[in-house]
């Protein structure tokens, strides 16, 4: 049995995350922790997520120095659905300690020091750790994730975009020289758990927002070898995401050839599933799938890809990382 610590556990994604750490069989929710100054310090987590009623009922506890070396000391995994700087922070303390970290956060996803002060306003602070930091993308990544201690979980916005389009990459399907077009729509959960004004029940109803700039997109554009449009939209829809993708695609390219790209890619998979409709939100809600749906006409491509931002997009594909990190089943906990 491994003991897990999940830092941030009374964010959205971390009380996911931690219901699955709850669940697993071979996996024991060892400690759950907020910031030192959060108002969630001392409360139970599952009375925050009364639906998590016994399977979390555990103190939130504050992450000071005693409780970080309690921690430290005290666990085998540590999973932090933390904000970008604290996860950087932490991340050498935590690895050097010999736990194995899964972060949620975007501090190690791009291995290229000029990113962070670009997309994210911050300085990297720890560039040794962000080499050996591996991009927790299961489906893509597992021999790599098999040997290391330090995975960054792919951002929910890149994890709809690139399951959908790695398999045309990977098959050279896409026409050089063109760039793919990402269209998403994600639920408000994906502003997190603090009230803004923004992401008010009342205010929200669908718009655009970080165009041209937003941070996912040279994440999708790195992972996936070549640029991407990438626009995010916020729908007023508690979790999910639907991202809309349009492809030029080579000369000659026919549809068995598209075809056999997913499925041979896919097929063997029990979290990725290719269906035979266009795919919505309501079909993966709660749910660790991606769903995946694809028509074409001449030489342009239109793929549907759709999560459940805090399951596949954060909690699950963790929760998968996991997995396939200590030799469980991928799905463990998960389906």
């Amino acid at each position: 049995m491994l003991n897990v610590a999940v830092i941030g556990a009374s964010g959205y994604a971390g009380a996911d995350l931690s219901l699955l750490v709850a669940k697993h069989p071979e996996l024991n929710l060892n400690g759950v922790y907020v910031s030192e100054n959060s108002q969630d310090a001392g409360r139970i987590l599952s009375d925050l997520y009364p639906r998590m009623r016994g399977f979390t009922d555990i103190e939130l506890q504050p992450l000071n120095a005693e409780n970080l070396a309690i921690l430290k000391k005290n666990n085998d995994i540590v999973c932090l659905a933390t904000a970008h700087i604290v996860s950087m922070r932490l991340v050498p303390e935590l690895v050097d300690a010999g736990l194995a970290v899964f972060d949620l956060s975007g501090a190690y996803r791009v291995n290229d020091a000029a990113f962070y002060p670009k997309y994210y306003g911050f300085e990297h602070e720890n560039l040794k750790y962000l080499e050996q930091a591996v991009y927790g993308e299961a489906e893509w990544n597992a021999e790599k994730i098999r040997g290391s201690n330090l995975i960054a979980v792919a951002g929910c916005y890149p994890t709809a975009s690139l399951t959908a389009l790695k398999p045309l990459m990977a098959a050279g399907l896409i026409r050089e020289g063109t760039m793919p077009i990402i269209n998403a729509v994600s639920g408000v959960t994906g502003s997190g758990r603090k009230a803004a004004l923004g992401n008010s029940f009342c205010e929200v109803s669908l718009n655009a927002y970080g165009v041209f700039g937003h941070r996912h997109r040279p994440e999708i554009s790195h992972h996936l070898g070549t640029r991407v449009l990438f626009q995010p939209h916020l729908g007023n829809f508690k979790r999910g995401i639907l991202a809309t993708i349009y492809v030029t695609l080579k000369n000659g390219v026919t549809d068995e050839m598209i075809s056999e790209a997913y499925h041979s890619k896919y097929d063997s998979s029990r979290i990725v599933r290719i269906v035979p409709n266009w795919p919505a939100v309501k079909d993966v809600e709660m749910t660790p799938y991606c769903d995946i749906h694809w028509q074409r006409e001449d030489d342009t491509l239109v793929v549907c890809s759709a999560i459940d931002n805090l399951q596949k997009g954060a909690a699950a594909h963790t929760m998968q990382c996991i997995n396939i990190r200590f030799g469980f089943d991928e799905t463990v906990s998960l389906v």
